[in-house]
């Protein structure tokens, strides 16, 4: 009797660790597959194409805040970088979202890029996606909260300059009626007139360039441009002005660097500092251009062993029509708007421009991009660096002071 209930009672311990041991088991099963779901989340179908078609900014955080789905427009406007939101401001609304459960709506002033002090400012929407996931959306409203200040500055750029040259062309008509019977006065005064017609229609080109910066749809965020391919445009455009002055442009461009932004503003940019580097130049002197990748940055730097810009007019120089040498620009046709016109360029792409220089030894300009973040990020290594030649760079040490040109 003793032995079957030994028996018995083995039979139902054995029953029971059985049991147990299915139980243990079934729990470390579905704990795998938590852990598997939350390395290899499942996106709701259909997120990812409605990003992929959105204009602006669509971004899928998971659980962890890691970002798991960018669309174009927000790795443009470079909220996001490594898989990460780059805004505390935009963490800071989805925990909220998280907490409480409903849509986040709300107007951000956000830092455009890493550089500068330029903005961008963002109408954000951040809603629950399913159970586990937050969709942040945002809009870029800046063009529309800077309307104001483009007409004003539009309207205070005309008044500013054009007058002066208004004025001579409406002067030099009317000698030229008094002068009618006298062919050698007519010929000088039409001579005085052509000139002062170019230099309107220069000026007015350059103020419709400079308003279009600051305009809506100046801008589009969501294209790659190749670095090195707006650095060959640039130095092209200027070969023939720096040949006539017997000017070397050495250029060396060989980086790969990309960034988002408009590839034509961007020629437009560097074009302006290689001819403002040419204009401030002796004959026979020599313009250096280089870029260069330092970690998430693209450097864009051209070298001129020219005059050189006098400490108290650094920080002036990309202001609009402020001219270091007046005679010179007078004589070289500027405008004093093209280095405002590459501060805001340079400002839209989200980066800045700097400026070394030392009177009598030349002057280096250089301007600072966030290299463009993509879907899928290059493994190589490599880093590919081209400086600008040495001898331009040793023009100017970079212990000099640092500013800002026209």
């Amino acid at each position: 009797m003793t032995s079957t209930w030994l028996v018995l009672t083995a039979l139902a311990f054995g029953i029971f660790l059985g049991a147990a041991f299915m139980i243990v088991l079934h729990m470390a099963e579905r704990r795998g597959s938590n852990a598997a779901r939350v390395v290899a989340p499942t996106i709701p179908d259909g997120v990812d194409q409605v990003l992929e078609v959105l204009d602006s900014a669509g971004i899928v955080l998971d659980p962890s805040n890691n970002v798991l789905r960018a669309s174009p427009g927000a790795l443009a406007m470079g909220l996001v970088r490594q898989q990460a939101l780059v805004h505390s401001e935009l963490l800071d609304l989805v925990a909220l979202v998280r907490r409480g459960g409903e849509a986040v709506v709300d107007e951000l002033t956000l830092a455009r890029g890493p550089f500068g002090e330029s903005t961008v400012r963002l109408h954000v929407r951040v809603a629950r996606l399913g159970t586990r996931f937050v969709l942040l959306l945002a809009e870029d409203r800046t063009e529309a909260h800077r309307l104001d200040e483009v007409r004003r500055d539009f309207v205070a750029n005309i008044s500013h300059e054009l007058k002066t040259p208004i004025a001579s062309v409406s002067l030099l008509a009317e000698a030229i009626d008094q002068a009618a019977d006298e062919p050698d006065r007519v010929r000088r005064f039409t001579g005085r007139l052509s000139v002062e017609a170019s230099r309107l229609a220069h000026i007015t080109s350059e103020v419709i360039e400079l308003s279009r910066l600051q305009a809506r749809d100046a801008l589009r965020r969501d294209v790659l441009v190749d670095v090195d391919d707006v650095i060959a445009s640039a130095v092209d455009q200027n070969r023939v002005v720096a040949a006539s002055r017997r000017i070397d442009v050495a250029a060396r461009a060989s980086s790969g660097a990309q960034v988002y932004g408009d590839r034509s503003l961007m020629i437009v940019a560097v074009h302006n500092l290689i001819a403002n580097a040419i204009a401030y130049s002796n004959e026979g002197g020599r313009v250096g251009v280089g870029v260069k990748v330092e970690g998430d940055t693209v450097e864009i730097a051209v070298t001129d062993q020219g005059i050189g810009i006098e400490a108290d007019d650094l920080e002036r120089v990309f202001e609009r029509f402020y001219r270091v040498d007046q005679a010179r620009s007078r004589n070289t046709g500027g405008s004093g708007l093209g280095l405002s016109i590459v501060k805001h360029t340079v400002q839209n792409h989200g980066g800045d421009v700097r400026v070394w220089s030392q009177p009598g030894r030349g002057s280096t300009f250089m301007i600072r991009l966030p290299l463009a973040e993509t879907a899928t990020p290059p493994t190589d290594d490599d880093d590919p660096v081209a400086d600008a030649p040495a001898a331009e760079a040793a023009a100017v040490p970079a212990a000099s002071k640092r500013g800002d040109r026209t």
